[in-house]
């Protein structure tokens, strides 16, 4: 899912420069804190917006660094502890203690296991407290809140952080009479400097209806009636891929993420779309017609507080923002001027329109067929003893679904691994150091591609996925190409099993993610065994692998949105054993409604599974797997041999060996 991991680097002399811009008089912080995302709050920002990345040479999509006079910390949750420790240089603290040693300890940084136990011992410096007690280790927010001692100002880039988030955190900081202070300039780009990459402007071009299966000009039309609901004069769209759905737009300026830098405010009468000039190329404006105005990205925080006054946005009639907006576009409009919502267009782009449903059914299985071609070549070529290391392998994927009509790339870096790697949640091979698949060791293959996607696992760990006109692909499976361990095949039954629980659930309408969760959990939790990451995210429409507002898993704010017929999501229980192997399966799985025999209260809901790709029974332990549990994994690989092998004929190899792995058990 990630970047390629890079090596460690020694970020000695960037936290010393970072350091003492903090101390200058017209920023006058002791803290600074550089989070993951960029002004959009996307997941997996441009390289010129990996400030976090730079800063502290972890390169994982999820983390945030703080940094003070004297230490810094790198928060993280459970998917990038192994990662981090790797990355971070000079790094301290591989156990369960955390903060403070002593004075003398020579480290640059500190990583912050968020909700792993441990002991916390600081020392009665830089800006600490002094005390020694048992207690989790803190998420970042918490570590400000009660960790800092009073007074203390700290720095933030206002564009970089949330307005709901930054309201929460002062409140919190209050009791200590600490305040977040917003900075003129981000102090990391400035350390940064000519070194950091250009903001890309590339090619944006338009999504034809009959893949979209909705009008751009109708998309606004019911945010419009949004707006009107509200007694709002208009709505605006910070998030990249909200907008590109909006206007039935795509581009490439990030990498995975057909997405373009762009904002948005649309009104009852007028909609306004802020991108590069570069970018607002005569096709698109031809497309686009006289129904959007185009206006340059750069004069967004400037028009904003324009429109404000045009419109005459007040306490009664604000402006509609997200609960992502930033707390510079706030600031822009004034707090009096806005109101603060689950974004509108998310929910709208949540719920997939017939073409849309019928694009991810058909690019799955065109997905599915390179994956299975892949996973032949694989095992005759590592059985044919030729030697390949991870990277290596991943290529070769990828050619496969080159091949494929409407592929248009990968939907993240695929993760290949093998063995220990594939216990590392988000790995991916760096080409130039990664390991060799070996027969005796688990392949995990997680990958996928948008418009067309493929997402495959083997017991090398590695991402599949891809990018089609008609939909967006992610797929992990596992695999054994020797002989597994009794071990590596019950961790693999019990992940099939809680994979196969979310695949076959029925479940009121209003049921949120949330509450389904403890279903993929409860196979691997008689073993005592579990995983830290969620079991379901939403995937996009040729947009983000990664879509809110809906999931499966255990935060609470899963909670807030049920589940709904039309939304796509994945289905990826694991389990991971650090050092040794890791296991995951994964498909796509769309909502629908269940035809069930009765009807008490307001209907059920199901899911249908739309990725094409067999599960390796080689890997199963058929002692603890139910009568039940087997006919569905025999109806599995009959329907999948049904749909995608018409597309290998003209590979007998793969054929030969998609019917060999859906043989009946």
């Amino acid at each position: 899912m990630d970047a390629i991991r890079t090596r460690t680097v020694d970020t000695t002399e960037r936290l010393a420069k970072l350091r003492e811009l903090l101390k200058k008089p017209e920023n006058n912080v002791k803290v600074f804190i550089v989070p993951s995302e960029d002004q959009h709050f996307s997941e997996y920002p441009a390289h010129s917006d990996e400030r976090r990345a730079f800063i502290s040479g972890f390169n994982g999509s999820a983390g945030c660094a703080i940094i003070t006079l004297r230490d810094a910390f790198l928060f993280t949750d459970g998917r990038y502890f192994l990662q981090a420790s790797e990355q971070l240089d000079r790094y301290c603290l591989d156990h369960l203690v955390i903060f403070f040693l002593t004075r003398d300890v020579p480290s640059n940084w500190k990583l912050m296991k968020q909700g792993l136990p441990g002991t916390v011992l600081r020392l009665s410096c830089s800006c600490f407290l002094t005390y020694l007690r048992e207690e989790d280790v803190p998420t970042w927010q918490e570590f400000l809140s009660k960790h800092l001692e009073q007074g203390t100002r700290i720095g933030i880039d206002p564009t970089l952080i949330s307005a709901v988030d930054a309201e929460i955190l002062q409140k919190s900081l209050e009791p200590r009479g600490s305040e977040l202070v917003s900075l003129q300039q981000n102090p990391v780009d400035i350390v940064w400097g000519k070194d950091r990459p250009p903001c890309p402007h590339n090619s944006v071009f338009p999504l034809d209806i009959k893949y979209a299966g909705e009008t751009f000009q109708d998309k606004l039309q019911r945010l419009r009636e949004e707006i009107t609901k509200k007694n709002a004069v208009a709505s605006v769209v910070t998030l990249l891929d909200e907008v590109a759905w909006l206007f039935n737009l795509r581009g490439t300026d990030i990498d995975f993420n057909p997405v373009f830098f762009a904002y948005a405010v649309v009104t009852p009468t007028k909609a306004i779309l802020f991108m590069s000039d570069a970018q607002a190329q005569q096709s698109i404006k031809t497309f686009l017609g006289s129904d959007v105005e185009i206006r340059p990205y750069e004069s967004f925080i400037p028009s904003l507080r324009q429109l404000t006054a045009t419109l005459g946005a007040d306490k009664e009639k604000p402006m509609l923002l997200g609960d992502k907006t930033s707390l510079a576009v706030v600031e822009a409009i004034g707090e009096e001027n806005a109101v603060l919502i689950p974004s509108p267009v998310a929910a709208m782009k949540a719920i997939k329109n017939k073409t849309e449903i019928e694009g991810f059914r058909k690019c799955h299985i065109r997905d599915g067929a390179a994956l299975i071609r892949y996973f032949a070549w694989l095992e005759e070529q590592l059985n044919g003893g030729v030697e390949l290391n991870e990277s290596q392998a991943a290529d070769k994927l990828e050619e496969f679904r080159s091949e494929l009509d409407l592929f248009r790339g990968l939907s993240f870096t695929t993760i290949s691994s093998t063995g220990p790697n594939a216990a590392v949640i988000h790995y991916s091979p760096d080409p130039d150091d990664c390991a060799i698949i070996r027969k005796d060791q688990i392949y995990l293959c997680d990958s996928g591609g948008e418009v067309l996607s493929v997402h495959n696992d083997t017991f090398f760990t590695r991402p599949l996925s891809g990018q089609y006109l008609d939909g967006t692909t992610d797929v992990t499976r596992t695999l054994h190409f020797g002989t597994p361990t009794n071990e590596e095949k019950r961790a693999f039954t019990r992940v099939l099993q809680g994979h196969i629980s979310i695949d076959t659930a029925v479940f009121p309408t209003g049921t949120s993610g949330y509450i389904i969760d403890s279903f993929a959990r409860r196979a691997l939790w008689q073993e005592g065994w579990d995983y830290r990451h969620g079991t379901g995210h939403g995937v996009g429409h040729f947009l983000n692998v990664h879509e809110g507002p809906h999931g499966i898993g255990t935060r609470i704010a899963y909670n807030s949105t049920p589940l709904k017929a039309g939304m796509t999501i994945s289905n990826e229980p694991g389990y991971y054993a650090d050092g040794r192997y890791g296991i995951r399966t994964e498909s796509v799985v769309i909502v629908r409604e269940a035809k069930t025999p009765n009807n008490f209260g307001n209907g059920y809901l199901c899911f249908e599974h739309v990725t094409m790709c067999p599960i390796q029974t080689k890997l199963i332990d058929f002692s603890v797997l139910t009568a039940q549990e087997k006919e569905w994994l025999n109806s599995y690989h009959a329907e999948t041999l049904e749909k995608v092998g018409p597309l290998l004929r003209n590979d007998l190899r793969a054929l030969q060996w998609l019917e060999r792995e859906c043989s009946p058990v």
